[in-house]
């Protein structure tokens, strides 16, 4: 059974620094991509980050050289390291996957969801 549970998050001024984690269950997260998307009430869905099979990472324009996605496959886990957060980083962040080699905005498996909030 294919789970993913993420924990971080929280409440952070602007500027801070924030990292999520999501621990993958019922697959190795090695053999597959694995990303991070955003999506607050009423707001599109943006895929936010992403690592594929083959170690590329792809991030959004918005977060590019502020976020940081990297695994630890010891553990099953892929984590996003969010730097110099900023208000419009507010929403709910979601680790994904479609269980394929490469990213993709299709995703199968979502987390729970984890609400950041950047505000002073």
């Amino acid at each position: 059974q294919v789970q993913l549970v993420q924990s971080g998050g929280g409440l952070v001024q602007p500027g801070g620094s924030l990292r999520l984690s999501c621990a993958a269950s019922g697959f190795t997260l090695d053999d597959y991509a694995i990303g991070w998307f955003r999506q607050a009430p009423g707001k599109e869905r943006e895929r936010v980050s992403c690592s594929s099979v083959y170690r590329t990472s792809t991030y959004a324009g918005s977060v590019k050289g502020r976020f940081t996605i990297s695994r630890d496959n010891r553990k099953n886990t892929v984590y996003l390291q969010m730097n110099s957060l900023k208000p419009e980083d507010t929403d709910i962040y979601y680790c994904a996957t479609s269980l394929r080699d490469q990213c993709s905005d299709y995703v199968t498996y979502w987390g729970q969801g984890t609400q950041v909030t950047v505000s002073s």
